[in-house]
């Protein structure tokens, strides 16, 4: 956390409602979404925008970020009372809380990823990590299958392990820029396993023990994301479309990852569009 201070409202040093949507829409919008009907890929924009927002304020705000996400919390407060939020994002936000009867504890649980990301840089232990994607990830998923009316506990269970392998890959391919913002999303047991230095991470190319440390969790990434796979048949049509989008898309990112030999960083990955859309009719098919 920065020690710069500031005296303006806590709205006001919210980052800006267009430059997150932007964000958020890029990054969690793959070609299956747009085949969903217009209010619900709406509800998953909000959410997805509130979900960005709170990173957006845990990595990038100046000042005292613990405080701005206590006056997010107060936000939801606002949201979950019935009354008009300050920041756009949560007006936006309102209409699918309403209408998919979404509950509070995922969105306080993203809140939560982000203050612990304030005060804890190091997991010790993969399982640990887990236990943080249950904050940081496994919410969005099950606001997304509230979304889509689907919110069971044994589907639940499914996207949670998918949320997990989607942020370990995308820890994966940030590994840098996390370790330039004093983060690292690797076990400490592994990073000592392999061999690994960490001050090795200012380095390119990489060493061969980062190559084989990234081969490793990448292989567990690939499992989550299978052990999670058979959540996309339980779902309608349109659901399954998006769902299985969103397991190509980290398959396709792994893949990359592996191709390029875990040496490059998060800006240089470009997935194979004929992969990503092969990964994607695999997983709607169950091939």
């Amino acid at each position: 956390m920065t020690a710069t201070t500031s005296s303006a409202p806590p709205a006001a040093r919210a980052p800006a409602k267009d430059q997150v949507m932007a964000q958020a829409g890029s990054e969690n919008f793959p070609v299956a979404s747009y085949l969903l009907g217009r209010r619900q890929r709406g509800h998953l924009l909000a959410i997805y925008g509130f979900a960005r927002l709170v990173d957006d304020i845990g990595d990038e705000v100046p000042g005292d970020r613990l405080a701005l996400l206590d006056w997010l919390e107060g936000e939801l407060d606002q949201l979950y009372a019935d009354r008009c939020p300050e920041h756009p994002i949560m007006r936006s936000l309102a209409a699918a809380v309403a209408e998919c009867a979404l509950p509070r504890q995922p969105f306080e649980r993203l809140i939560e990823a982000n203050r612990r990301d304030q005060t804890i840089t190091r997991y010790e232990t993969f399982d640990e990590l887990l236990d943080y994607c249950q904050l940081s990830a496994a919410p969005v998923g099950e606001l997304v299958l509230h979304v889509f009316g689907a919110a069971t506990p044994e589907r639940i269970e499914l996207s949670d392990r998918i949320c997990a392998g989607l942020q370990i890959t995308e820890h994966l391919q940030d590994v840098d820029e996390d370790y330039r913002r004093g983060r690292i999303y690797l076990p400490r047991q592994d990073i000592e396993r392999f061999g690994c230095d960490e001050a090795e991470l200012d380095a390119q190319p990489r060493s061969e023990s980062w190559r084989a440390l990234i081969a490793h969790e990448t292989g567990r990434a690939r499992s989550l994301l299978a052990a999670g796979a058979p959540l996309v048949h339980t779902l309608g049509l349109r659901p399954r479309l998006a769902v299985a989008g969103f397991l190509a898309g980290g398959r396709a990112a792994l893949r990359d990852l592996e191709r390029s030999g875990y040496e490059r960083s998060a800006a240089e990955h470009h997935g194979s569009k004929r992969y990503f859309y092969g990964a994607w009719a695999k997983a709607v098919t169950g091939r």
